[in-house]
């Protein structure tokens, strides 16, 4: 992907909109619009069609996580969003994500890692901390008798191949981390990654960690496959 990345903030406080339009405009991201609600983000999304929103939670009239519900409906084509908070609750990850979300950061982050952000998102890449990964994994550990059906249904259409590329992906392995464990080019594991967010209808790598996580596919007590 060429040019510079465009991008929209939706923070409901002035001074944050101001500092992340500094930050990012310093690293030469384009910042094509600002929205001071959920509705303004939407429309100004639908205006200027951006690479990334970068988006607040909490703001009037419409929340964070319902814009990013209808961003995300756009499908494919639509902007990544990266969900910025100053309330690192496990609820707020797991919302955000299951919205369309494509990652989450808090508002404490350095301006180097908001710029990277930005850029790994845009690409497709899912932006999960480890740290976030791990309260995924806390939260999905304890399954009941219908999970086995549920991960026969969804991922039924992906290769052995696929499965533990996807287990990896799950516990927040980057591709340059599974070309090394699975003994692959990393041209290829990209290839296996897209087919697997091809197969299952995902937008990207963070909704492939929570259908993993959703399905049973990996859990706290399931170890990693072997390489």
């Amino acid at each position: 992907m060429t040019g510079l990345p465009r991008v929209v903030v939706a923070d409901d406080q002035a001074l944050v909109r101001a500092g992340f339009r500094m930050i990012l405009e310093s690293e030469g991201i384009e910042v094509v619009a600002e929205a001071t609600t959920g509705d303004e983000a939407v429309e100004a999304v639908r205006r200027t069609r951006p690479d990334v929103v970068l988006m607040d939670i909490r703001m009037p009239d419409m929340d964070g996580l319902e814009a990013t519900r209808r961003i995300a409906a756009a499908g494919a084509d639509g902007p990544r969003v990266i969900i910025l908070t100053t309330f690192d609750l496990d609820r707020y990850v797991y919302a955000a994500l299951s919205a369309g979300a494509s990652g989450f950061l808090l508002k404490d982050v350095s301006p180097e890692h908001l710029a990277n952000a930005v850029r790994t998102v845009r690409t497709g890449d899912a932006l999960l901390a480890p740290a976030i990964t791990r309260r995924l994994v806390a939260r999905f550990a304890r399954r009941d008798d219908d999970t086995a059906t549920a991960l026969h249904r969804d991922l039924a259409t992906l290769t052995p191949r696929e499965l533990e590329v996807m287990t990896l992906l799950a516990r927040g392995l980057s591709n340059a981390e599974l070309a090394a464990r699975l003994h692959l080019a990393e041209a290829t594991v990209k290839t296996h990654v897209a087919r697997i967010l091809g197969k299952l209808g995902l937008r990207d790598r963070a909704q492939a960690v929570v259908v993993a996580y959703e399905t049973g596919l990996v859990s706290a007590g399931r170890p990693d496959p072997a390489p």
